[in-house]
């Protein structure tokens, strides 16, 4: 999944992102420090690592767990 933005404009401490239904979002500019207005920013949701990242959490969860028990 991709989802993409366009810089609308830059304050001081974040940046105004157009979302594709024509609204604006404000993002910090930490997240997003190089840019520019009129820049397309694309967001893709990496499913594999998604994955990784939820198994590796459910077996440290499952591990607290077991702990708890014995």
């Amino acid at each position: 999944m991709k989802l993409e933005y366009v810089v609308d404009r830059i304050e001081t401490d974040f940046i105004v992102l157009e979302i594709q239904n024509g609204k604006t979002i404000n993002c910090p500019r930490e997240i997003i420090p190089r840019v520019k207005e009129g820049d397309v920013i694309s967001i893709k949701i990496d499913q594999n690592k998604t994955k990784k990242r939820r198994k590796k959490i459910t077996n440290l969860l499952e591990q607290v767990f077991e702990k708890e028990e014995n």
